[in-house]
């Protein structure tokens, strides 16, 4: 591990840039392309839908709908500034990685300060739209989760595998933030939310972990399957926190905020989950994190949808 440590800080030292792109600047159409690129658009709508549905089952009949419409967008610029800031940070990391390499910075599409203002400049607009528009409240919860993403779990990237636990913090906070804009207030049912999101992460995490253990490695990413030859750990972590998830889904219809229905599919999904968890966990091969991974992207909106629809 010290090698590849070593590999990631002299990567940090000298950026990877492709000397093509540096030699013709981009122009108009795709410097805007690559800002948007910079967003992480798939990951924005993913952290935009968990916020809905936060606001959705917190809602009550009927929906005020100019609220919910201020509440995706605040939420989708809080989250594309997040994005940009994350991939002005580990621009040089990223450029280390496959999955990563092609991404606006490593390959020169953007410049860094360029990101780095840009995304600055998105947060701040995110923060006062929500703190203006939907309440005080979930703009104070959004900064705490762009301070906890970009200050704590971002660094500790590179120095622990304790960052997958100190990350699902920010990365459960979504859909509080959906609660919050719709009811201006936390309370147990938010705390639920968060617990199913947070022991969500666990799992689906561990399994990109595993799919990309050389590509980390490579970036001195210390991810707990790239630092953990055997794999024991992460199979008791990705079995764990599975039974975790799958006991707090049923909370939803136990207090009152969701119905049978949800519960009845909250059991089929927990048992379907479970089932690709204990599989993945006994052989811990790329193959079943690939379908570790693809289970758990179909699992939270299943759930979330059927949530909102028996609330």
């Amino acid at each position: 591990m010290e090698i590849v440590t070593s590999a990631g800080n002299a990567a940090a030292r000298s950026p990877v840039i492709n000397p093509a792109t540096e030699a013709s600047p981009p122009g108009l159409g795709e410097r805007i392309a690559a800002y948007y690129d910079l967003t992480k658009p798939r990951i924005t709508f993913l952290v935009v839908l968990s916020a809905l549905a936060g606001f959705a089952v917190a809602s009550s009949s009927p929906i005020n709908w100019l609220l919910f419409l201020h509440t995706a967008l605040g939420v989708a610029l809080l989250s594309s500034g997040i994005s940009s800031l994350n991939q002005y940070w580990e621009r040089h990391l990223d450029a280390l990685m496959e999955r990563t390499k092609s991404r606006p910075l490593p390959m020169g599409r953007l410049s860094g300060r360029g990101a780095l203002v840009f995304g600055i400049a998105i947060s701040v607009v995110a923060e006062i739209y929500l703190a203006v528009l939907v309440n005080p409240l979930t703009a104070v919860w959004g900064f705490v989760a762009l301070a906890s993403y970009l200050f704590l779990y971002t660094p500790l990237k590179t120095r622990t595998h304790w960052c997958t636990f100190i990350g699902a913090f920010p990365g459960a906070l979504p859909v509080v933030l959906g609660w919050t804009a719709a009811r201006n207030e936390i309370g147990l049912e938010a705390a639920v939310l968060f617990g199913i999101m947070f022991f969500w992460q666990f799992p689906h995490f561990h399994a990109i972990a595993t799919m990309y253990r050389e590509d980390y490695g490579r970036a001195g990413i210390r991810m707990l399957p790239v630092i953990e030859p055997d794999g024991k750990s992460t199979a008791r972590q990705i079995v764990a926190y599975t039974l975790g998830l799958v006991a707090l889904s049923v909370l939803p219809t136990l207090l009152g905020f969701s119905g049978w229905l949800y519960l009845a599919g909250a059991v089929v999904l927990g048992a379907w989950f479970l089932q690709t968890s204990l599989i993945t966990a006994k052989q811990m091969s790329r193959e079943h994190a690939v379908r570790l991974l693809k289970v758990s992207v179909m699992y939270l909106p299943l759930l979330l949808g059927l949530m909102v629809f028996n609330s």
